[in-house]
């Protein structure tokens, strides 16, 4: 069977605003391309190499949303939200999000230092005692390890920054790490707090130093039980109650209520013979306890679920510099801060750094792919990407879930069909 694209139009309680020719907004009223500087005819490139994707086999289904000056100008959805069912993926389908939980869980913990709770420069020991001393595994020639104290505390910032020296438990101490029982990113199938989980890792020997190079792992879901102790409050209750309901967010869960299960996409993974149905639950490779899991482990680094609209607003606040529609998150100096790079060469990639959550792009050039510097963004291990252009105005994210992905070029070429439908450029 052909599978062809949907498109749909947006739900008109989605619509908070109409457009009045190309004048700035802050509520995604909807827009054509043609008012906010983009060519329809040049979109439909974007939706002929999606259909391809999904013609191909290579894809189920994915959404994809752009964004430009405060306005939507395409928001489509493609193929099947689940093949076997024969249901279509329809715009608000929900995602697992994974890494892109980590956006959301770093701007609550810039939100508690804007109201006098926490500052990033703090040792994380001062609200989580069990990381007043920590260790460090470093290899030894012969093959095994030596363990060494940490030779300054892990701050906040350090987290924020993923240069805390936490990884996902699978550097040199990793038999240690297995022993504890803490390997992988997910944590939807845990009984145990995520307080408990991140309190277990304060014992176990991290990857490197505090501060001494960029380390992707854990950091944001220590982040996560930061938050708690500081709000007093769940993580899930502290990110309703600060950003999802301001924003108008009423899709976005760490585990969504029985009402909603039929919306979530099913996630396929890719093989040499086409892409398959995950199995069920199967852990972070699969299905997952999303749905039906214990739902008592709140991860701020990969736990929650949210459709392109919810996630859309989130960045959209952030281009708006912590403002959307009359709510305000954040001040716009620390929107700046947090995506600012902070760590340099310590990122390991030319043209390119790492802000307070975010990858940042700090010579275009150098990076060679389309973009502004400034440019921030990052994506989720079921191969969901998105990314906030302030030179172009731009917001795009785009949802599927594929895990492994096999080596496909959708994020590439979605980035680039995105920008030459750019037909009048931001001059500054």
């Amino acid at each position: 069977m052909r599978l062809r694209s949907v498109l749909r139009p947006i739900p008109a309680a989605l619509l908070f605003i109409s457009i009045a020719g190309t004048a700035l907004a802050q509520s995604l009223g909807r827009a054509t391309p043609e008012q906010v500087g983009m060519s329809s005819e040049r979109l439909a490139r974007l939706s002929d190499a999606m259909r391809q994707y999904i013609d191909g086999g290579r894809l189920a289904g994915a959404v994809v949303l752009v964004a430009r000056r405060g306005h939507i100008v395409w928001f489509e959805s493609f193929g099947m939200r689940d093949r076997e069912s024969g249901s279509l993926m329809t715009p608000d389908a929900m995602f697992r999000i994974a890494s892109q939980s980590k956006a959301i869980a770093s701007v609550a913990v810039l939100m508690l230092q804007e109201q006098g709770s926490l500052l990033i420069s703090d040792p994380v020991s001062k609200y989580l005692p069990a990381f007043e001393k920590t260790t460090v595994a470093v290899r030894r020639d012969d093959g095994g390890y030596d363990v060494v104290d940490a030779r300054r505390p892990m701050t906040i910032r350090d987290l924020l920054t993923h240069t805390s020296g936490l990884g996902y438990g699978g550097g040199v101490a990793r038999d240690r790490w297995e022993a504890a029982g803490i390997t992988g990113w997910y944590f939807a199938d845990r009984s145990e707090p995520i307080a408990e989980t991140v309190s277990r890792m304060a014992r176990l020997p991290m990857d490197t130093q505090p501060g001494e190079r960029f380390n992707y792992g854990y950091s944001t879901d220590v982040l996560g039980a930061v938050v708690e102790k500081v709000s007093g409050m769940s993580l899930d209750a502290f990110l309703r109650e600060s950003i999802f309901e301001p924003l108008g967010m009423h899709d976005t869960y760490f585990y969504p209520p029985a009402l909603d299960l039929d919306r979530i996409a099913t996630v396929y993974s890719a093989t040499p013979h086409g892409i398959e149905r995950a199995p069920t639950p199967g852990g972070m490779i699969g299905q997952g306890a999303y749905m039906e899991g214990l739902r008592a482990s709140f991860s701020g680094g990969a736990g929650l679920v949210s459709t392109a609209m919810d996630y859309t607003r989130f960045l959209q606040m952030l281009l708006d510099g912590g403002e959307l529609d009359g709510i305000r998150l954040l001040s716009p100096t620390t929107v700046r801060l947090m995506t600012i790079d902070h760590i340099g060469d310590r990122y390991g990639t030319p043209g390119a750094g790492f802000g307070l959550g975010f990858e940042v792009t700090t010579d275009a050039g150098r990076l060679g792919r389309p973009g502004s510097n400034g440019t921030f963004g990052w994506g989720g291990a079921y191969h969901s990407t998105y990314w906030v252009d302030p030179g172009e105005q731009l917001v795009v994210t785009y949802f599927t879930q594929l895990i492994p992905a096999g080596g496909i070029d959708d994020h590439g070429k979605l980035r680039a069909l995105v920008y030459q439908a750019i037909v009048d450029g931001v001059h500054h």
